[in-house]
Order: structure tokens, then sequence, then C-alpha cells
């Protein structure tokens, strides 16, 4: 039972993290005319505020200690940190650049990245239906880049640093919440540096902002570390393979948002790779839902 609760715990937080980043899109296009780095800026500013209340209140100041006086988990934060703050401004140029399809692409991908990576790294078996997702996943890539003569390096930028930051997590000893907290204020000396020297821009300077653009800016923070807090919740929780299987919810908001609201064009190209993709993920999802029966008939059997 513990195992149990601990599986649907980590099931919730799935679900809240990639319905969070699935809406994220909504936000940032309110602060379009903020250039993708000064944006990123504010969230690595007020995610360290934020996160600096939450460890408070928590009382997990301890937690923090214990892993700063490990060099080897330090310089490993820096590293997630690293991948952390390159998918996160890559994804706001993305989004508020009209590159939301692209994103939404990057986030399907990853799980089959996710399957990959469980099996080079985590020792997690590679079942045939699971070997064909991936290669159907490979292929809808090869026509892109046969057929019309580009490679979605958006979409794999984001899908690559987003499934090494979750893997890199997942081996290491170290909590959701203070690792988060660390990996924010590794990047926050980039951040100050950032507005101490960045040339004047019309939204630098707080005090001739809007309260709404403030509002906004500030805001950042939350919108930042409430669904990364989910997911490395769940992916303590839950089977690097099976987590893959939430993050349909993300993508799928992404490409609703893109094409019905934001107008974005659903071309032959994206087709193609859509089509592989999409066909890949739903014999990963059968194969998934499968094997979930068949354990569950084996424990009751049992």
């Amino acid at each position: 039972m513990p195992a149990q609760n601990e599986q649907r715990k980590g099931a919730i937080l799935a679900c809240l993290a990639f319905l969070m980043w699935g809406l994220a899109p909504i936000y940032f296009k309110q602060l379009s005319t903020i250039s993708a780095f000064e944006i990123l800026m504010h969230r690595v500013v007020w995610s360290v505020l934020f996160l600096v209340v939450v460890v408070s209140v928590l009382k997990h100041w301890q937690k923090i200690k214990t892993i700063i006086v490990q060099p080897k988990l330090i310089l490993m934060l820096i590293i997630t940190s690293g991948l952390l703050g390159f998918n996160w401004g890559l994804f706001i140029w993305a989004v508020n650049n009209n590159h939301m399809l692209d994103a939404s692409l990057g986030y399907y991908i990853n799980p089959l990245l996710n399957v990959l990576l469980g099996m080079l790294f985590l020792s997690e078996r590679l079942r045939k239906l699971q070997g064909v997702a991936v290669g159907l996943a490979l292929v809808g890539v090869l026509l892109q880049l046969i057929s019309f003569g580009s490679f979605p390096v958006v979409a794999f930028s984001l899908a690559s640093t987003f499934a090494v930051y979750g893997l890199l997590r997942k081996k290491m000893p170290v909590e959701a919440l203070p690792g988060i907290l660390l990996e924010a204020l590794i990047l926050l000396p980039v951040a100050l540096c950032y507005w101490w020297f960045m040339a004047p821009s019309g939204s630098s300077d707080l005090l001739a902002n809007s309260w709404t653009i403030n509002a906004l800016l500030m805001s950042a923070g939350i919108i930042t570390t409430l669904p990364l807090l989910c997911f490395t919740g769940a992916a303590k929780r839950l089977r690097y393979t099976t987590l893959g299987f939430f993050q349909y919810i993300g993508p799928s908001l992404m490409f609703i948002l893109a094409v019905l609201f934001y107008d974005e064009i659903f071309d032959a190209e994206r087709v193609v790779t859509f089509a592989c993709i999409w066909t890949a993920l739903a014999i990963f999802s059968w194969d998934s839902y499968y094997q979930s029966r068949k354990r569950k008939k084996i424990q009751l059997a049992n």
C-alpha cells in the first residue's frame, strides 16, 4: 500500500505539472513585447525569492546545508541548472516568436527520449512496442529532414535538454524543493549581472512599468516553480517511462492553443512529423496500458 500511495501521489503531481506547462504559453504571450532573455532573468530572480519563502516556511534549510557540503552534488546541480536555464529561455523564445507548434512537438518527442534514456541509464528494458514507437518517431524526423530539408531544431533542443534534466534529477539524491532552489541560486548571478550591465529596455525599469506588467513579471517565479516542483516530485515516485505517459497533457494543450487561438500554420512539413510522432505515442500508450493491466492481473493472482 505505501508504494501504491506514492505512485498515486506521483500521478497527481505529474498531471498538475504538465497541465500547468501546457497552459503556460497563455502567460508568456502576455509578455510578448519583452525579450525572451529578459523574461528568463525575471523567472530566475522571482523563483529564488519565492522558493526562499517556501523553504523557510517548510523549514528545509537543513536539507540545503546537507547538499551544499557535497561537491559532487553541487557539480551535478550546476549541470542541471544550465540545462534548465537553456530550456526555460528557449521555450519562452519559441512561444513569443510563433514557434509554439515546435515547442509542442518537442514535448511530444520527450516521452520517447525518456524511454531511450531509461533503457540506457536506468536499466529499464525497452519492450518491442516501445522500440517500434521510438523507431517511428525517428522515421518522422528523418522524413522531415529528407522531404523538406529541415530539422526540428527547436523541438529537439527542448526535448533533449528536458529529458536529460529529468534523468539527472531522478538519479540525484536531492529532494525536489531544495534542488530547485539551489539550481535557481546557481543561475541567480547570471540574472543579476544581466540586470546590472544590460542596455535599458522599455521594461527594464520596474518603477516605470505599469502595475500589470510588473505583476506578470513577478509572477514568473510562481509560474516557473510550481510545475517544476510537481514534476520533480513525480519523477521521484514514478518509473521514468511511466512519467513520460503524462507528458502528453502539456504538448496537447500547446498544440490546441497554437492552432486554434494563436493562428500558427500547421503545414505539410509539420503534418508528416506530427503524424509519425502521434502514431508512435499511440503505440507507446497502448503498450503501457497493456503492461499495466498485465501486472495487475499477476498481482491479483498472487
